[in-house]
């Protein structure tokens, strides 16, 4: 722990030139005492630091001493900078290794360039969630990330539906996907995906896995998604659209299929009245209902005929209401 804070002193010093040892107190969550007596074994350790007195005085290196990471560029840093994610890294267990590891990089650098890779995370900011969408509570996520590191199983309490099983997982990756956590794992045979804020309780087993041969965390998420994508969207409606409304429906529909529905848009055209006649895919029809409702007059529904007289009773119902004179408050 003593060696680990040295380190921190040191890397410090280099990056920031010179610090109070409040500052140093403060930033390492110790005692004044104790970075003095730390600051002290530097110095016994053969680093050049020193101490000025007065109103700007401080601990410090010597002008021209660094401990530096070879073959670091700036582009290397800003992107590991940039990669360094807060949130995420804190829910994994690993926040205090990432803020270590950051300083580490900016330490590595020469001044005339670590000016440019602090710009980063004044510049940039990931904030995964989407819009109106709380942050899931994952409790046991650096459990299962620890036995993932360690390549360990885990025995984790999952919540299906109104009921809570157990299974002993080869947790194979950890997939972070609009702000939800997913844990990829062996079950048995099989490979299966678990949404995280699901998993009650983890414990890590000390019985080791061989992780499956040639298999890519990456790979194996871009096609699972894309699977699911394929197989979510098991009904189509045949609706015609104003031209000018079609981006509209990134916001009413799924956006994967929105995404096919613009793509079909951009390969047909509109006609002379600027209208469309296109297909999309829903998960269910009932849902493509609202979801088309959002658009108003700008879209229609042709077929099936089910879904074009859902459409036409709730649209006459709120007319009906509308017409109706409201009553004095």
């Amino acid at each position: 722990m003593r060696a680990s804070r040295l380190v921190q002193i040191l890397l410090l010093l280099q990056t920031r030139g010179r610090m109070t040892a409040p500052e140093l107190a403060r930033e390492l969550e110790v005692s004044v005492r104790t970075i003095y007596r730390d600051l002290d074994a530097l110095s016994t350790a053969g680093v050049p630091v020193y101490s000025e007195t007065g109103r700007y005085g401080g601990a410090r290196l010597v002008d021209g001493y660094r401990t530096r990471l070879t073959g670091l560029t700036v582009d290397e840093a800003d992107a590991v900078l940039l990669a360094g994610i807060p949130g995420p890294a804190a829910e994994l267990g690993l926040g205090t290794v990432l803020a270590a590891a950051q300083l580490k990089v900016l330490a590595a650098l020469p001044p005339e360039l670590r000016g440019r890779a602090t710009r980063v995370r004044e510049r940039f900011h990931l904030d995964a969630p989407g819009w109106f969408h709380r942050q899931e509570e994952t409790p046991h996520l650096a459990i299962v990330a620890e036995a993932l590191w360690a390549d360990r199983k885990v025995r984790v309490g999952y919540r299906r539906d109104d009921r809570t099983v157990e299974r002993t997982l080869d947790p194979l990756g950890l997939v972070l996907k609009a702000g939800t956590w997913y844990l990829v794992a062996r079950c048995g045979d099989d490979l299966r995906t678990y949404r995280a804020s699901r998993i009650l309780a983890a414990e890590v087993l000390d019985e080791r896995f061989d992780r499956p041969e040639g298999f890519q965390l990456a790979d194996h998420w871009a096609d699972s998604a894309d699977a699911f994508e394929r197989t979510k969207r098991v009904e189509e409606a045949r609706c015609r659209v104003r031209a000018s409304c079609v981006r509209e429906l990134r916001w009413a529909i799924d956006p994967s299929a929105a995404r096919a529905v613009e793509d079909q848009a951009a390969a047909l055209g509109a006609d002379h009245d600027g209208w469309l006649e296109l297909t999309i895919p829903t998960e269910k029809l009932e849902y493509l209902a609202t979801e088309l409702l959002r658009l108003g007059p700008n879209v229609e529904v042709l077929e099936p005929p089910e879904l074009r007289d859902r459409m036409a009773e709730t649209t006459a119902a709120m007319a009906a209401m509308y017409a109706r004179t409201p009553a004095p408050a």
